[in-house]
């Protein structure tokens, strides 16, 4: 079978009362394209019914594939395992809630076809619209952590927590094939280890609603911080004994 020119890989926790309805978007989008594309469902242990829904998505989508890890091992894992197992050309992660609609494609793909390895929806830069914010006691923790992202591995990306982010095909298997991180500092650790190889990047703003059901918690911002310093010494590490 021919490789998909694009994949959109959709990791799942407990997403029962969402992930029917974006699968469903996401396919009737897709299917007006004129490229060939496949839909990857990342099923990360759910303890819900996001597993058999998901299955039943599968009798209307034969581009649909359903990947079940049997336990909860954090989104960057699963995120991880879909982008591996892809085989687009272009290969893009969104949310299960559909915090950033599938549409948004049609801005950032052509990015691609720019020169740009990797290109990132971004809720901080002029253009971009919230239409449903956080509440405050997640906002200022954001707004920090955001700083403190700039400073110590991605100066000049101003959102690397939004989730809607799209690798080419070799870029995609270069960063993901390194990344150790499973949990919600993922994003920044593959962006840095991007940027670290050379990859461009392009921020571009999106639409993005924020859903009551978000699993991020209070506490997940300072894992998120914990995991940043993890990853920056591992990777300072690791460079220095392969240069060495």
């Amino acid at each position: 079978m021919t490789a998909p020119w694009l994949s959109v890989i959709i990791p799942a926790y407990n997403e029962e009362e969402t992930i029917s309805g974006t699968l469903s978007d996401i396919s009737t989008f897709l299917s007006q394209k004129e490229y060939t594309y496949e839909i990857i469902l990342v099923n990360d242990g759910s303890d819900d019914s996001t597993l058999d829904r998901a299955r039943e998505a599968l009798k209307e989508n034969e581009r649909l594939t359903v990947i079940n890890n049997r336990t909860n091992s954090g989104k960057g894992d699963a995120v991880k395992r879909g982008m591996l197992a892809a085989s687009g050309k272009y290969r893009f992660f969104t949310d299960a809630d559909n915090s950033t609609t599938i549409d948004h494609l049609d801005k950032l793909l052509p990015y691609f076809s720019q020169g740009k390895d990797i290109v990132i929806g971004s809720r901080a830069v002029q253009g971009a619209t919230i239409s449903l914010s956080q509440p405050i006691y997640r906002t200022i923790p954001g707004k920090i952590g955001n700083l403190l992202i700039q400073a110590l591995a991605l100066p000049g990306l101003h959102d690397t927590q939004c989730g809607f982010k799209g690798f080419t095909e070799k870029s995609a298997r270069d960063i993901f094939s390194r990344t150790i991180i499973k949990g919600w500092a993922f994003d920044i650790e593959a962006l840095f280890i991007g940027k670290r190889m050379g990859y461009e990047i392009a921020e571009i703003p999106v639409t993005w609603v924020n859903h009551p059901s978000s699993k991020v918690r209070f506490s997940s911002y300072f894992s998120t911080i914990f995991d940043l310093l993890y990853f920056r010494i591992y990777h300072s590490i690791r460079k220095n004994s392969t240069s060495g």
